[in-house]
């Protein structure tokens, strides 16, 4: 049986160790900014984001005038992100105490899948590092109708009926400060040059990297047989977007597909990485939050949503380090060139097959 989050009086995010199989991932997926824990290398998706000294608090939402009680989040975000989010809510909602699981998008779908045949999804809000994670719950009919007030200011291509982007992730190339010519496209990870020295992160463990999937396994350019060059000429797997960057920054590998914020944080501390922006676009990414069906406090979970996607929780996504989904707020990371985007209506409903189709080049 999958145990409950432990009841506390403040926040508290849980971060196990993974000890899953493949297997039940691929059964449960849907994964997905940024690996479990705090350190680097193990954030969902992502990298552990910096912390803000001061994180503006939203105001106290309309559709959710007095919420108390017990709040249960299931995240894939990166630790930061959701400690600054969540003692925003706080702040305004006192009466509330938020209990937090956050894990990789593999650990949190296989929790669910476990929940589900118990009878019951315990967590009242989903936040996950890609659409395809959330898509594939909403087929389910796991998550609950709900529009949030601000809603309209969310990119129609960044948003559905019943989940909407709280951040933007760009999937770049990261490569070694010495590494000359450093690949400028995304084909050029398959070339010659780079043979025995390019590294990607796992699909099946990192959201991030399932986005890259539906992007890449789907362009008529690239497709399955791109991954199979990639194979061909030596890439090398590892599970986080992180470990990416720290194999690269090691010289372990001369290049390889991380997060933007990744690559920044290491070029920062002195890492000798560069990040290369993909001359045809950076493939971008949203990390959705959604209402759960079968939450036992709506009132608390629309609350969270509303403050998320409020003016005042986008400023503090961007105070974390990423790009904030709503495009009237300013802040987060420079955008260093093009942006494109996986087709998510072609990808929906394909999450298994594309896992397996990869996994039969990469293994599991």
């Amino acid at each position: 049986m999958v145990p409950r989050p432990v009841p506390h009086t403040a926040v508290r995010i849980i971060n196990p160790m993974r000890t899953l199989s493949c297997l039940v991932i691929a059964v449960a997926l849907v994964v997905g900014c940024s690996p479990a824990g705090s350190s680097p290398a193990t954030s969902p998706g992502g990298s552990s984001a910096p912390t803000s000294a001061s994180v503006p608090s939203p105001a106290p939402s309309e559709s959710a005038a007095s919420p108390s009680g017990t709040l249960t989040i299931y995240s894939t975000v990166t630790q930061a992100t959701v400690e600054a989010l969540v003692a925003a809510y706080e702040a305004a909602y006192p009466d509330v105490d938020v209990e937090v699981f956050r894990a990789p998008s593999g650990e949190v779908a296989a929790r669910i899948a476990a929940e589900q045949r118990e009878g019951r999804v315990r967590a009242d809000v989903l936040w996950l590092t890609d659409p395809l994670s959330m898509q594939a719950y909403d087929a389910d009919g796991l998550l609950g109708d709900y529009t949030p007030p601000d809603a309209a200011a969310i990119d129609p291509a960044d948003r559905s009926d019943r989940y909407w982007a709280t951040r933007l992730l760009n999937m770049v190339i990261v490569a070694g400060s010495e590494v000359t010519p450093a690949p400028a496209d995304w084909s050029d990870l398959a070339d010659a040059a780079y043979a025995d020295a390019i590294v990607l992160p796992d699909p099946a463990f990192a959201g991030s990297a399932f986005g890259v999937l539906g992007y890449l396994a789907l362009d008529p350019a690239y497709g399955f047989d791109y991954y199979q060059r990639l194979r061909d000429n030596g890439a090398v797997q590892v599970q986080a977007p992180d470990e990416v960057t720290t194999g690269v920054a090691e010289g372990r590998f001369k290049a390889g597909a991380t997060l933007d914020f990744s690559a920044r944080a290491a070029a920062a501390k002195g890492s000798p990485v560069r990040l290369v922006w993909p001359s045809s676009g950076a493939i971008t990414i949203y990390s959705p939050i959604a209402l759960v069906e079968t939450s036992e406090n709506r009132t608390a979970a629309t609350a969270f949503i509303d403050s998320v996607l409020s003016t005042a929780g986008q400023e503090a996504v961007a105070a974390s380090g990423w790009q904030p989904a709503r495009a009237d707020v300013k802040g987060g990371p420079a955008v260093e060139g093009t942006q494109i985007r996986p087709d998510w209506d072609a990808a929906y409903g394909r999450q298994s097959e594309l896992l397996e189709e990869y996994q039969s080049i990469f293994g599991g």
